[in-house]
Order: structure tokens, then C-alpha cells, then sequence
């Protein structure tokens, strides 16, 4: 059987980390509001972790990228481990956002929303020289040993992920792009496992080869068994 995905039409990129913050950034200190405030750290927290990780990245400098005083952060969040917790939160609601415009496209096939998927990542990697990966997948490397809470709330947003990409393969099934007896949930498992290290590997190497290359296996070998004659 055949992939029916196809590379052209792919979907509306999604507003940046960037974006978001500079729009929150761009108010006057005396204009910021609470909730914007909080909006800001949390941002800019989204920013400074996904490139550089928890361990390493300090309250100050998200202060001073801000601009607000360190009596602003406590008054939000009462520890550097609530921050993180909040940044990780944000992450996810701004992932679903993204993931809702491609898996629910409705003029693409399944498949081909999966394959908006990876495109859309590698658009967003090349656009921060391959400095940026997953956030989700950077803290699961860098904190699960270290801390069950965010080892169990990191675990849970992967689960929802394998989810929702889930759904989307069994949309492929009933589209007959891939065989009836498909199992959604392990090939969905199966690719965010093979995902997250690419990400990994494309930003040690800064390139797109780990990403192509596993989504180039993962369509041709994986996602769609082709079916082969039996032997007489």
C-alpha cells in the first residue's frame, strides 16, 4: 500500500515564542497589567529553557529580559520549581494550538497531516539555527532523575501527545492509507519515541538529516507496511 501524503498546501505557521513576547515586551512597565506580567516571565521562561535547560538558566536573567523587578517573580510564583512548572504548562497549551491547526486540517489526508507535522519543526528548528528542540523532550533528559513531579508531569504531556497523534493515524486507517489491522497507539508511540531523538540528534549536528531520515523510515517502513505476496 502506498503513502497517499502529499508535501504542497502545508498549514499556517503558528505565532512564535518570540512573537508572543515581544507583543507582551512591546507594553510600557507602568502599562503591564498582573496577568501580563506573569505572561511575560512565563514566556520568556518558555524561551530561555527550550534553548538552554532548567539547571542553567537563572531567575535574573529572565528579570532582566523582562524588566521587572525580582519582587515581581515571587509574587507569581513561589519557587523556581512553580516557575518551571508553569513554563511547562504554557509549552503544552501552545503545542496543542499548534498540533490543532495541522491534525485538524481538514483539506489534508491523515498521513499528510502527520508529514505538516514534522515540516513544521524542521521550519521551526532551522529558524533558531537548530538551538532550539523540544522543550518536553530537553526537561525529560535534564530533570526526570532529579524530580518525580516534573517527571510525571512531562510524562503526561508525551502521553497526550502519543494521543493525539494517535487519532490522526487511526483517521489514516479508516482513509485506507494504512492497512485495517494497523495498531494507532503503538505506531503512534513508536514515532514520538523516534521524534524526540531526532530532535536531539539535529541539534547536535544543526542540520535537517536526523529529521528527514527518520520520517523518511518511519512513512516508507513504519507508518505504511506494504503488503508482500505469499510464497507459493
Amino acid at each position: 500500500m502506498k503513502s497517499s501524503f502529499q508535501t504542497r498546501s502545508a498549514p499556517a505557521h503558528v505565532a512564535d515564542v518570540d512573537d508572543e513576547l515581544v507583543r507582551v515586551r512591546s507594553r510600557s512597565q507602568r502599562a503591564l497589567s498582573r496577568g501580563d506580567t506573569r505572561r511575560a516571565l512565563v514566556w520568556c521562561g518558555t524561551e530561555l529553557l527550550t534553548e538552554r535547560g532548567f539547571q542553567v538558566t537563572g531567575i535574573d536573567e529572565v528579570l532582566k529580559r523582562v524588566g521587572v523587578p525580582k519582587g515581581s517573580f515571587y509574587h507569581f510564583f513561589a519557587s523556581k520549581h512553580a516557575f518551571g512548572e508553569a513554563v511547562i504548562q504554557n509549552y503544552v497549551e501552545y503545542y496543542a494550538r499548534k498540533m490543532d491547526r495541522i491534525f485538524d486540517n481538514p483539506v489534508r489526508t491523515p498521513l499528510a497531516r502527520l508529514h505538516d507535522f514534522v515540516e513544521d519543526a524542521k521550519r521551526g528548528m532551522a529558524k533558531y539555527g537548530f538551538r532550539r528542540g523540544c522543550l518536553i523532550g530537553n526537561l525529560g533528559q535534564e530533570l526526570a532523575s532529579l524530580d518525580d513531579a516534573f517527571r510525571l508531569q512531562l510524562e503526561g504531556v508525551l502521553l497526550s501527545w502519543e494521543q493525539r497523534v494517535a487519532a490522526c493515524l487511526q483517521e489514516a486507517v479508516h482513509a485506507r492509507e494504512l492497512p485495517a489491522d494497523s495498531d494507532a497507539e503503538a505506531l503512534s508511540r513508536f514515532f514520538w519515541i523516534g521524534w524526540e531523538g531526532a530532535v536531539l540528534r539535529a541539534k547536535l549536528t544543526r542540520n535537517f538529516e536526523p529529521l528527514d531520515q527518520f520520517a523518511s523510515v518511519y512513512f516508507a517502513k513504519v507508518a505504511v507496511r506494504r503488503t508482500t505476496p505469499r510464497s507459493r
